[in-house]
């Protein structure tokens, strides 16, 4: 594949890619500060600005190497990033055990809300007869990074959202033994990834989210 034509696949995953991990991370902030706990706020963390939140590594260098080999070798791929995550201090929240849970959905919940919106607008451009491939892209793309965002974070291994989902719904002395896992999650994580086995925890909510989008198509 020619240097344009990688290019033109970067920039179509780019700007979704970019709100993707932005909205996820302002989401825990907005939420954490609603539930009492302004530590995301006083940092200036509750911005749309994507430099805020922008980790080297995590939001350019592995969705770009993703995206690169995904040009070069013409298969499609899971593309995924993270950005710097948002300070919450849950002990500052009003019932922590309680708002943990609604703190931790608020990013994948904020995915879920941006696939929607890019079917939607998908679907205002074929409904306006706007032939544009490359904004019909754009849109699958967003479409795509949100699902697979979502469907990895909800993946009950803390530090991921889903693993803070679980501690919250869990009884306190589970709760506790449960959040030890939390220093070996990325491992756990990367360990997933290797084995080629990550598709197999994301399926049931890449599922999800998929059935939900294809409502608004």
């Amino acid at each position: 594949m020619d240097i344009a034509s990688i290019i033109q696949t970067i920039t179509v995953y780019a700007i979704p890619l970019i709100f993707a991990i932005t909205i996820h991370e302002t989401a825990h902030g907005y939420v954490a500060r609603m539930c009492g706990d302004p530590t995301a706020y006083m940092l200036g963390r509750l911005t749309l600005n994507p430099i805020k939140h922008i980790d080297p590594v995590g939001t350019i260098l592995v969705p770009g190497a993703l995206l690169i080999m995904s040009a070069v070798t013409g298969m499609s791929g899971i593309i995924f990033g993270w950005a710097k995550p948002v300070p919450i201090n849950f002990r500052n929240l009003r019932n922590p055990k309680t708002d943990m849970i609604w703190v931790a959905a608020a990013g994948p919940g904020a995915n879920l809300v941006q696939a929607v919106i890019w079917a939607i607008i998908l679907k205002i451009l074929f409904i306006a007869g706007i032939d544009s491939d490359f904004l019909a892209q754009m849109c699958l793309a967003g479409v795509s990074c949100n699902i697979v965002l979502m469907a990895l974070n909800l993946i009950p291994i803390p530090p991921l959202d889903g693993g803070r989902i679980v501690t919250g719904l869990l009884p306190p002395g589970m709760a506790w033994q449960y959040s030890r896992i939390e220093p070996y999650g990325m491992y756990i994580l990367f360990a997933l990834i290797l084995t080629g086995t990550l598709s197999f925890f994301m399926r049931p909510f890449m599922h999800l989210g998929s059935s939900i989008v294809r409502l608004f198509l």
